[in-house]
C-alpha cells in the first residue's frame, strides 16, 4: 500500500474519533497530537506539520457544526479538507494539445526515471494514445537496452543510439520520425548531484527537444530533501511537474510527496509499485481518501474501464441481476480482475474496504487462490463451465483437477465459491435494483461512502 504507515495512523485516528463519547479539548488536542506524530513519522516538515495543525484546531473551534452532521462527522471532514488542502488541494494535469507532445523526464541517478519513463508510456498508450519512447543517455551504458526491453514488453517502439556522444545528437537523428506519434516521452542522462555537467547537458537537450513537459522523476525514499531538489531543478530546468516514485515502499514518502507540493512544480504522478502499470495521477482529495480508508471510487472505476469494455460491463451486470452467473462470467470477473491489480490495491479503493485490517498473508494466499482457479476453469469443457450445478460429477472433478496440476479439494473449493458468489446475486436481485442494492452493500461495508465531504458516515456515528 502506498504510504501503509501513514494510513495505517491516520485510521487509527478516525477510528478514535468515531469511538469517543463526546467532542472536547481532550479529544481534538488527542486528535491533533495524533495526526502530529503521523507526519512526523513519515519525515514532513515540522513547521509543516505545526501549520497543519493550527488550522485544524482554528476550524474545529470557530465553525459551526452544519445541519445534518454530527459535531464527530464535521470533525473527520475537516481533517479531511486540511490534509487534502496540505497534500497539494488541486490536481496538476498533463494536456494532450498538439501533436507530438513531447515529455521529457529528468532527475538523478537511482530515482527509477527509466522505468518511469515505461510506465508513463504504459499510461498513455491505455488511453488510446500513440506513444514512442527515446533514450537520451548517454552515461549509463545499459540505459537505451533497459528502455527498449521496457518498450518492447508494453509494444512500444524505443528510439535511441547507444554509440551517440550526446544527446542532441541523439534527438536530432530521430526526430522526423516522432512525427508520427501523438506522444514522445524522452528519458534522459541523471547524476549523482545536480552538477554544472548536468546543467548544461540539460539546457543542450532541452533546447533541442523544446518539451512540452518537463518532469522531475524523485524517489519518495528522499524525504524532505525533494523540497530543495524540486526547487533546484526548478530554478535551472523550468520543470512542469514531478513524478514521485517508491512511495509503495518507504516511510518517507510523505515527506517527499509534501516537500514537492509546496513547490512551485506540482506532483503529477505517484510511482505506486514496480509493476509497469503501478503508475497512477496524483489527484490529492482521492489519495487523502484512499490512506484514510475512505476508499477511491472514480479510480477503481478508472481501472475498471481499463479492464473491461463497457459492453462487457453491461452484459455482465445484466446478468448478475437476472442471476444468470456461470463459470465463463466468474473467469472473465477473475481476468478483469487481474488487469485492474492486486486484490490489495482494489480493496484500498474500495469505500470502507481500506479500514479492515486485512493481514498482508491472508491477501496474498487469496491471490494465490485466483491464479489456481484460473488453471482449474482453463481445464474445464465448455458444457462445465455453462452448466457447472448440473454436470459437475466426482469423475469431472478428478480429471479437471489433473489438467490443472490441482488437488480436487481446490476444484470443489472454486465450485463452493461460485454458488456463493451466484446466491449473492440471486439475493441483490431483490434488493430493489441497482441503487437500493449498492447503498444497502455500502452499509454492509461500514457505511464509509458517508465519509467524503458533505455526506453521512455510517460507521463514524
Amino acid at each position: 500500500m502506498v504510504l501503509e504507515k501513514l494510513g495505517s495512523n491516520l485510521k487509527n485516528t478516525l477510528q478514535k474519533i468515531s469511538k469517543a463519547v463526546f467532542v472536547d479539548d481532550k479529544l481534538i488536542n488527542e486528535l491533533v497530537k495524533d495526526i502530529q506524530r503521523a507526519l512526523l513519522q513519515s519525515d514532513v516538515n515540522v513547521k509543516m506539520v505545526f501549520q497543519l495543525s493550527k488550522d485544524i484546531k482554528e476550524r474545529i473551534k470557530k465553525e459551526d457544526t452544519p445541519a445534518g452532521l454530527t459535531k464527530k462527522e464535521y470533525l473527520i471532514k475537516i481533517v479531511y479538507e486540511e490534509l487534502v488542502k496540505f497534500l497539494g488541494s488541486e490536481p496538476a494535469k498533463i494536456e494532450i494539445s498538439k501533436r507530438p507532445t513531447k515529455i521529457m523526464l529528468v532527475g538523478l541517478f537511482g530515482h527509477g526515471k527509466t522505468t518511469t519513463s515505461a510506465k508513463l508510456a504504459k499510461y498513455f498508450q491505455k488511453r488510446g494514445y500513440k506513444v514512442a519512447l527515446m533514450s537520451t543517455d548517454t552515461w549509463r551504458p545499459a540505459a537505451f537496452e533497459q528502455l527498449r526491453q521496457l518498450g518492447s514488453q508494453i509494444n512500444v517502439p524505443v528510439f535511441g543510439n547507444p554509440k551517440a556522444e550526446h544527446p542532441v545528437d541523439i534527438y536530432q537523428e530521430f526526430e522526423p520520425k516522432l512525427k508520427d506519434f501523438d506522444i514522445v516521452i524522452i528519458d534522459t542522462a541523471g547524476r549523482d548531484a545536480l552538477n554544472d555537467e548536468l546543467i548544461e547537458e540539460l539546457n543542450a537537450i532541452n533546447s533541442a527537444v523544446q518539451a512540452d513537459e518537463r518532469l522531475l522523476v524523485i524517489g519518495g525514499d528522499v524525504g524532505q530533501a525533494a523540497e530543495n531538489q524540486a526547487k533546484t531543478f526548478h530554478e535551472t530546468c523550468n520543470i512542469t511537474g514531478v513524478i514521485i516514485t517508491k512511495l509503495e515502499g518507504t516511510a518517507k514518502g510523505g515527506g517527499a510527496l509534501i516537500a514537492c507540493s509546496v513547490t512551485g512544480a506540482k506532483v503529477k504522478f505517484i510511482g505506486v509499485g514496480e509493476k509497469i502499470d503501478d503508475l497512477e495521477p496524483y489527484v490529492p482529495e482521492r489519495f487523502v481518501g484512499k490512506i484514510l480508508g475512505m476508499g477511491d471510487l472514480e479510480g477503481l472505476l478508472e481501472k475498471a474501464r481499463e479492464a473491461i469494455s463497457e459492453e462487457e460491463a453491461q452484459d455482465l451486470g445484466a446478468k448478475l441481476l437476472k442471476g444468470e452467473f456461470n463459470l465463463i462470467d466468474l473467469y472473465e470477473q477473475m481476468n478483469a480482475m487481474k488487469k485492474m491489480g492486486s486484490i490489495g490495491k482494489l480493496l484500498e479503493m474500495i469505500p470502507g474496504m481500506g479500514q479492515l485490517k486485512i493481514p498482508k498473508e491472508a491477501l496474498k494466499v487469496q491471490e494465490g487462490k485466483l491464479e489456481k482457479w484460473k488453471y482449474i476453469i482453463d481445464s474445464c469443457t465448455k458444457e462445465e463451465l455453462e452448466d457447472p450445478e448440473n454436470v459437475m460429477t466426482a469423475q469431472r472433478i478428478d480429471r479437471i483437477a489433473k489438467g490443472a496440476g490441482v488437488h480436487p479439494n481446490d476444484v470443489r473449493e472454486l465450485l463452493k465459491q461460485y454458488r456463493q458468489g451466484k446466491k449473492m446475486m440471486k439475493s441483490m436481485k431483490g434488493m430493489g435494483g441497482p441503487p437500493k442494492q449498492m447503498e444497502k452493500m455500502m452499509k454492509r461495508m461500514g457505511g464509509a461512502k458517508g465519509l467524503m465531504p458533505g455526506m453521512k458516515p455510517g460507521k463514524f456515528r
